[in-house]
């Protein structure tokens, strides 16, 4: 990194940290996540140069990018919270129930799905959704789609090797 950007970003951490840090701990209540959140969202802005290049307004882009961690972050709560939820019902017919390291284990699967889908283009990651989560067949996605069951079929393959692609956990289990 060119001593300039270095300069940039120390400054910019300098000048900007804590308040940052303030910002997201109202947001979240939790000074330690507040405290990870802010971290990440510089490692974010170290990670993408260009973004030192004319930076006007470092506060509306650190509360941009810090917005979109929380997104995120929201997101694999929500993925947890479904799953955690769903073993709970299970538990009650189930006579195993899962460890908890096979818990992690599902949890950090589904989030590296979750960032493989991100991956794929919109069309083939709505016909995954659909076909996985909501069970639809391939027939029914194509007329919603508008598209043949063969593009269907194309879109599902393209998601699916992504996912193979991008998720350790899965390749780990033969997936």
């Amino acid at each position: 990194m060119p001593a300039a950007d270095a300069h940039t970003i120390h400054t910019l951490y300098v000048d900007h940290h804590g308040w940052l840090q303030g910002w997201l701990r109202r947001r979240l209540g939790n000074a330690a996540d507040a405290a990870d959140l802010a971290h990440e969202t510089f490692l974010r802005l170290i990670a993408s140069r260009d973004a030192l290049i004319g930076l006007q307004e470092p506060r509306a882009y650190l509360t941009t990018t810090a917005r979109h961690l929380l997104i995120d972050r929201s997101r694999r709560q929500v993925i947890e919270q479904a799953y955690l939820a769903e073993l709970a019902l299970l538990a009650e017919t189930l006579p195993h129930y899962p460890s908890p390291a096979e818990i992690m284990a599902a949890v950090e699967a589904l989030s590296q799905i979750t960032r493989a889908l991100d991956n794929v283009p919109p069309r083939a990651r709505e016909a995954f959704l659909r076909h996985y989560l909501e069970q639809q067949t391939q027939a029914d996605i194509a007329r919603a789609l508008g598209v043949s069951k063969r593009m269907v079929q194309k879109y599902l393959a393209q998601a699916l090797l992504c996912c193979h692609l991008h998720c350790p956990a899965l390749a780990e289990h033969g997936l």
